[in-house]
């Protein structure tokens, strides 16, 4: 016996378990199905209560097309943790005259019903409701012991039938329709007490004092536990069998429901013993309102599910309540509480701080736009100063010829660019970097960081070129996109070409290009440099015309490219004095004597590149000997001396005819002539070496004639 008393409270702690997870069903067809009611096994409050070890009142029963969810035998409507209520369908008893003789009534249809001893029928939420006339019903209830017993009965009478007339008056007496309380004809509520067993059901052989009278007038009688505010007399109640068939016969009852059998001094006193339902950090216990045991209540400030792990969640009262403090206060909300601030010595506080605010943002504000108008007026200046003025009347002067030229702005270039990081640099040369970019249209770009002298008439020429190389159309000519001119140094943006340059070709490792495709290279580029001379408008002298300025595509393609040195000829065809500018090894030595820059200088400078595809040697090498130092130098004097052979390199003179190369070297020879009017003009250069590519090579490979 001792080991049994023992083991009592473990078994009550282990029974009284708080399964509410995630995987439970929450809800029945309509009904919710809060904690610690649930579906299934684990997933409600299971308790074992003394003498009623085999109920389970927190399990719901949910049907199998999932719409109706039952607790024992009821049909569940609602259920509602804070009071601690629920609502189900309660049976209505009926008694109904005979259709086949209605002189007599039929028998009576009543019900009883033992609820679990954790639910009681709430004494404030409903009432004993009898409809008809000369009915009296009783219900007679038992709470707790078989002793603890009563009766209420409850009398529905019609003023016609109290006058001794056999069926309900049509018109007299009162209506009552739509009325929850009872003060109609053929009407009767009495107030109830709570319990967990009841009998609804008539008094037979009651006459309502008419001798002549045996049971009810009326074609039903009706008796009900209902809830109050949800019942709404009819009148057809009592003048039809309409209640019968109206929502299955069944109305709505509220019960009242409990934890347990203990109560909160013992929950408190002893909770080692006794596992408490009250799982939430946040809830406190509260004694039942109807009968044993007790409920659990989230603590105050605080709202949610106090059967649940952390489910009391605090209440924000600042936000909830209208006014939760006095005028010129703040709220501030804390755990379970609110606090309030009186602001009236934070006012000058406050004011101070917006004011010092309010003029830290005017001088911030002024301050930038003062910044922001300086920015602007340098960017005009540099606009001004690169010719940017005069490019832009240019271009509004040729709108319409269907050239496309754009002002890009500082910002544009340096998104493209990621602000010119060190990574995306292609090349470093004398007249600026060169940058590997992206256009936010998605295009391709080498962005050329330029470098110009001081010269103030050098930078009043510097729109008109860019309009010039802007018009430039030419397929052997790399595309001229636009420029920035808002910055100190200006900016080109040029068509960016992937396959490197002619110099990066012929000087790499290993076998070159086969010479079919060298000559159409030097070609392409010859033609391009005779369309700058001969056909632009006014003619453009490049400047700097060398093997590391000749782009080439995927398909070897040339791509004339790098115009920072280049100028505009003049129209009387006066030699254009300028600064001596250019690229060692490759310079017109007549151009180095006189500072004169004419067609002919970028000839002479063809003549090297000529040299290079020949020989495959660099135009200036520091490191050889004195007289090999200059490829134009050892190139003529081994042409004097006959030793071209010698010079040659072995690739080319295995793959190609000698008179084939005699031809290239001879026209190179030309190009380098010391005085510029003995050399050819690059129309004449282009135009033989296209003669040259027509030549047969040995194995009778034909080498492609250019695109005209």
């Amino acid at each position: 016996m001792k080991k049994m008393q023992l083991l009592l409270p473990l078994l009550l702690a282990s029974l009284i378990s708080a399964a509410s997870g995630t995987e439970c069903p929450q809800q029945c067809g309509d009904v919710n199905i809060p904690y610690p009611f649930g579906i299934g096994d684990g997933c409600y409050l299971e308790t074992a209560l003394v003498g009623d070890n085999k109920q389970q009142p927190f399990n719901v029963t949910c049907s199998s097309d999932n719409r109706t969810a039952t607790i024992g035998k009821l049909e569940l409507l609602s259920v509602d943790v804070a009071r601690g209520k629920v609502r189900v369908k309660s049976p209505v008893s009926s008694w109904c005259r005979d259709p086949a003789n209605k002189s007599s009534m039929g028998e009576q249809d009543t019900w009883w019903y033992d609820l679990s001893a954790a639910f009681r029928v709430s004494d404030a939420d409903n009432k004993l409701t009898v409809l008809g006339c000369n009915v009296l019903a009783y219900v007679w209830s038992r709470d707790g012991g078989a002793d603890d017993k009563y009766i209420v009965g409850c009398n529905a009478t019609c003023a016609a039938a109290a006058a001794g007339a056999r069926s309900p008056p049509a018109n007299g007496g009162s209506d009552g329709d739509g009325s929850s309380c009872c003060d109609a004809d053929g009407c009767c509520q009495a107030p109830i007490r709570p319990g967990t067993s009841f009998d609804v059901s008539f008094v037979d052989d009651y006459d309502g004092g008419n001798d002549n009278s045996s049971g009810p007038t009326s074609p039903c009688a009706y008796a009900m536990l209902v809830e109050t505010k949800a019942f709404k007399f009819r009148r057809t109640y009592v003048t039809t069998r309409e209640l019968s068939s109206a929502g299955g016969g069944q109305v709505p009852m509220v019960l009242d429901w409990s934890v347990g059998n203990q109560t909160c001094d013992v929950e408190g006193k002893n909770t080692a013993a006794v596992y408490t339902a009250c799982r939430s950090g946040n809830s406190h216990c509260v004694p039942s309102n109807n009968g044993p045991g007790y409920l659990c209540s989230c603590s105050q400030g605080y709202e949610g599910n106090p059967y649940q792990d952390d489910g009391c969640k605090d209440i924000d009262e600042c936000k909830t309540m209208d006014q939760p403090c006095p005028a010129y206060s703040i709220c501030r909300n804390t755990h379970g509480r609110h606090e309030c601030y009186e602001l009236k010595w934070l006012l000058g506080i406050v004011g101070s701080c917006i004011f010092v605010v309010l003029l830290g943002t005017a001088m911030s504000c002024t301050y930038a736009i003062r910044e922001k108008k300086r920015l602007a007026a340098i960017k005009r200046q540099h606009f001004r100063q690169h010719g940017g003025y005069i490019l832009f009347e240019q271009m509004k002067s040729r709108e319409g010829q269907g050239h496309s030229f754009t002002l890009f702005t500082k910002e544009e270039l340096e998104d493209a660019t990621n602000k010119f990081n060190e990574q995306n640099v292609l090349g470093k040369g004398g007249n600026g970097t060169v940058y590997r970019g992206n256009l936010k249209d998605g295009r391709a770009v080498a962005i050329k960081r330029c470098r110009i002298a001081d010269d103030e008439r050098q930078r009043r020429e510097f729109g008109k070129e860019m309009l010039i190389l802007s018009q430039v159309n030419h397929r052997n000519i790399v595309k001229l996109y636009g420029c920035c001119l808002e910055v100190e140094v200006p900016m080109l943006v040029y068509q960016f070409i992937p396959n490197g340059t002619l110099y990066e070709l012929i000087h790499r490792d290993g076998a070159p290009p086969s010479f079919a495709v060298l000559l159409k290279i030097a070609h392409e580029a010859a033609d391009a440099l005779a369309y700058l001379h001969s056909m632009a408008s006014p003619p453009i002298i490049h400047g700097d015309v060398k093997s590391p300025n000749i782009l080439l595509d995927d398909n070897y393609a040339v791509k004339v490219s790098d115009f920072g040195a280049s100028v505009l000829a003049p129209t009387d065809n006066a030699h254009l004095v300028t600064l001596v500018q250019g690229t060692r090894g490759y310079l017109d030595p007549e151009y180095m004597q006189t500072c004169r820059l004419t067609d002919k200088s970028d000839v002479y400078s063809f003549g090297v590149v000529l040299l290079e595809l020949l020989t495959r040697r660099m135009a200036l090498a520091m490191t050889a000997p004195e007289e090999e130092r200059s490829l134009a130098a050892h190139f003529l004097s081994s042409m004097r001396d006959g030793k071209l052979d010698a010079l040659l390199d072995l690739w080319i003179k295995d793959e190609v005819r000698a008179d084939v190369i005699e031809m290239v070297a001879t026209l190179a020879k030309r190009c380098l002539e010391m005085s510029g009017e003995k050399r050819p003009s690059m129309l004449e250069v282009a135009e033989e070496l296209d003669s040259i590519r027509k030549l047969c090579l040995p194995g009778d490979i034909t080498i492609l004639v250019c695109d005209s």
